[in-house]
């Protein structure tokens, strides 16, 4: 009887599972869309109930289509997005929403910490990252500030994954890679820290931390109401799993230094790996990676493709339901809308600010160089272009720190269009390599769970194994100048608005 991986992964916004053989083919996957709640301006937030149950339903989905038994299944391991904060108390409920990193409500804190001399000498060389409103150490602060009670009935701080972990298992631990994004982590020495945490005027919460595990421990087995309410089998152990950027990086098969991956989902991901840690105040963050002496150079902000999510629901209702019911999905629509223009063909340029950024203070989103002619194509290659140019402002200054890569790896929605794609490697002129594998973030999270097995002797080689370049998306050089003073234009325009954004325009 053939055995089988499971791997989940919780974005912002979608829950997916999917079952892997050992060697990495993907056999089934299901998917469940959440909502995003946002209760008051620049709160972004999920209902845990809601979570919960989208876990149960993709895992019963991808049980049912498989065919296969429970007990075939020999390990499961969760990814999830970074940051923002699930608690939790002992009995597995939560006595707030689940926070997600788009969240802004905290920035005034940013402003504080920076402000702080303490900071870049004492916390940056400990944490070696920015902080942000959507970090957990800014949204404790805001909840102390604003809802003590909530910390106060809450036994437990999560990511999201390890909340999931926690409701399957009944065992709590936060896992390296995840939680060393977070600020909240002494990440040089790989613990926690009580003058850090006082730095952040949150040495209260140090208790309710749990203990630290590596991505490949064992951490927990899947317990009696876990399994009637999964389909899963009772006593299956789960791996401690990655932060969804290492989970991404890993399926794309980063595991040299000459390589740049980008994920390009509900956050703008741009990341390469190095022996060295990279510390400096301008750069968004380094994490420690999934490979030993290895660490993940990133530099992010939710930028990307959760802007054409938006823009979808805003403008394009109609397209949208009529797609459906005709069996198909609107982002065919987008794609053919974008493939009928050229970037020659207007100058309009969008900001991909809608959820805020880290990289360009006090920033919103908006459309600029509209004109009476500009027809629904133009916005929407907008949108796209605007979005690619976000992934390249983050990229020039990763490459302050490194040469430039020889290629790239690419993963998240945009993998599923060609246009897309194109537009990326015309903008970057470097090649992208697509990987063999429809979503990245449950195999690189599953390859946690095969070296637990025993089945690889580490993720590397795991990754050398389940990873595979499908096709590569060369660039166009006749498209370089025309996307080159686009992207000119784009930054330019950048500074003169960020003027504008300070004084609250």
């Amino acid at each position: 009887m053939e055995n089988y991986l499971l791997g989940i992964d919780n974005g912002g916004t979608v829950t997916k599972a999917a079952l892997y053989t050992l060697s990495g083919k993907e056999v089934e996957i299901a998917s469940q869309k959440t909502k995003m709640i946002m209760p008051k301006p620049f709160h972004t937030e999920r209902d845990i109930d809601e979570l919960w149950e989208a876990n149960v339903k993709v895992i019963k989905e991808v049980l049912r289509k498989s065919a296969i038994d429970a007990g075939q299944i020999v390990g499961i391991s969760i990814t999830g997005h970074g940051n923002g904060l699930y608690l939790a108390t002992k009995d597995g409920g939560s006595p707030y929403n689940g926070i997600i990193s788009t969240d802004n409500r905290a920035k005034k804190y940013i402003d504080e910490w920076y402000a702080d001399p303490r900071f870049e000498i004492e916390v940056l060389p400990k944490t070696m990252q920015s902080v942000w409103a959507g970090q957990p150490v800014a949204l404790l602060a805001w909840l102390q500030d604003h809802e003590q009670e909530v910390i106060d009935q809450s036994d437990y701080i999560f990511m999201v994954k390890d909340f999931l972990r926690f409701k399957l298992t009944g065992e709590a631990y936060l896992e390296l890679t995840d939680i060393s994004g977070t600020s909240l982590l002494n990440v040089r020495d790989q613990c926690f820290d009580e003058e850090l945490l006082d730095f952040f005027g949150l040495q209260k919460i140090l208790t309710k931390l749990p203990p630290l595990k590596q991505s490949t421990d064992v951490c927990g087995y899947i317990t009696k109401e876990a399994a009637e309410a999964t389909g899963l089998k009772e006593g299956t152990p789960l791996a401690g799993g990655l932060f969804d950027i290492a989970a991404s990086a890993i399926a794309s098969g980063l595991v040299e230094e000459n390589k740049l991956c980008i994920v390009a989902g509900t956050w703008s991901i741009n990341e390469y790996i190095t022996k060295k840690p990279v510390i400096d105040k301008d750069l968004f963050m380094t994490s420690i990676y999934c490979l030993p002496d290895y660490w993940l150079t990133t530099e992010a902000s939710p930028t990307s493709a959760s802007n054409l999510e938006w823009f979808i629901d805003k403008f394009m209702v109609g397209e949208k339901f009529e797609y459906e019911n005709q069996g198909r999905s609107v982002y065919d629509l987008c794609n053919e809308l974008v493939a009928s223009t050229g970037p020659e063909d207007s100058n309009l340029l969008f900001f991909p600010f809608l959820f805020g950024s880290n990289t360009v203070p006090n920033a919103t989103s908006c459309f600029i160089g509209m004109n009476s002619w500009h027809k629904q194509e133009h916005f929407v290659r907008a949108v796209y272009e605007g979005i690619v140019f976000g992934h390249m402002y983050h990229i020039e200054r990763l490459l302050k720190y490194g040469d430039k890569p020889v290629s790239s790896r690419i993963a998240g929605g945009v993998t599923k269009s060609d246009v897309w794609l194109q537009m990326f490697a015309d903008s970057l002129q470097i090649p992208l390599e697509i990987v063999e594998v429809k979503e990245h973030g449950t195999l690189g999270t599953v390859m946690c769970a095969a070296v637990m097995n025993g089945q690889y002797g580490s993720i590397k080689e795991a990754a050398i194994k389940m990873v595979n370049v499908d096709r590569i998306i060369k660039p166009n050089l006749d498209k370089a100048k025309v996307y080159a003073e686009k992207y000119n234009r784009y930054k330019e325009t950048l500074d003169h608005m960020e003027k504008m954004w300070k004084v609250g325009i």
